[in-house]
C-alpha cells in the first residue's frame, strides 16, 4: 500500500510503544510494607492486565473497523469530519465513540461495532462550551486539509496493525493527529505531524 500522496511530507512520524498497565508487583515497594497490602496491590494489578486483555480481545473480533465507524459517524452530517474516535468494549455490546466536527459543534456518536449501527441518539455541543486548547485544536483542524481518516490509514499502513483510536493533541504549538495502533499483542502510539498544521496559541 502506497502512502497518500498528502502525506507524503510529514514533518514527523514518530511510533512509541504504549505501555500498558504495569504489574504493579514489578515495581520497586518499600520493605516495611503490610503483605497484605503487596496482595491487594498484585490483585489490582491482574485485574486492570485482564480488562486490557479483554478489550484487545473484543476489538479483534469487531466486525466494523475503526476507518468504518469513523465513515458512519461522518455520513450522518454532510461535511463532518471526526476530531476523536476510540473503541469502548466496556457495554455490553462494543462500540466505538466518535465525535465529528461540523457547523461549530462537535456532535458525538456511538457505533456498535458488530453491526455498524447506530446505538443509542446523537448529541451535539457548540465549540464556545469547549476550554481554550480543545477549541484552539477543533478550528485548527477545519484549517488543514488532512483528514483524521488520513492519519489513520498511514499510521495503521506505518504500524502495520488496526487503528484501536485517534484524536488530536497540540505539540510545541502544532496541531498533530494522535493514533493508537494494535499490532499482534502490542498497542504504538503513531504520531503524525501535517503539513501546514496552524500554529495557534
Amino acid at each position: 500500500m502506497r502512502t497518500p500522496r498528502c502525506w507524503r511530507h510529514l514533518l514527523a512520524v514518530v511510533l512509541v510503544a504504549v505501555i500498558l498497565p504495569a504489574p504493579i508487583y514489578a515495581m520497586a515497594s518499600p520493605t516495611d510494607e503490610p503483605t497484605s497490602l503487596r496482595n491487594e496491590a498484585d490483585d489490582g494489578a491482574a485485574s486492570d492486565q485482564q480488562a486490557v486483555s479483554r478489550e484487545l480481545e473484543l476489538f479483534r473480533g469487531s466486525a466494523i473497523s475503526l476507518s468504518q465507524a469513523m465513515a458512519i459517524a461522518e455520513a450522518l452530517h454532510a461535511g463532518a469530519t471526526t476530531a476523536d474516535v476510540s473503541f469502548d468494549g466496556a457495554p455490553d455490546s462494543p462500540v466505538y465513540r466518535v465525535k465529528t466536527l461540523h457547523n461549530d459543534r462537535i456532535w458525538h456518536h456511538t457505533i456498535d461495532a458488530t453491526t455498524g449501527k447506530i446505538v443509542g441518539g446523537e448529541a451535539a455541543f457548540p465549540l464556545k462550551e469547549f476550554d481554550a486548547g480543545d477549541r484552539s485544536n477543533l478550528v485548527a483542524l477545519k484549517t488543514i486539509r488532512q483528514r483524521l481518516a488520513d492519519a489513520v490509514r498511514v499510521a495503521e499502513h506505518a504500524a502495520s496493525g488496526k487503528a484501536i483510536s485517534g484524536g488530536l493533541i497540540r505539540e510545541r504549538g502544532r496541531l498533530n493527529f494522535a493514533i493508537v495502533v494494535m499490532t499482534g499483542n502490542d498497542l504504538k502510539a503513531v504520531i503524525l505531524e501535517p503539513p501546514g498544521a496552524a500554529r495557534r496559541r
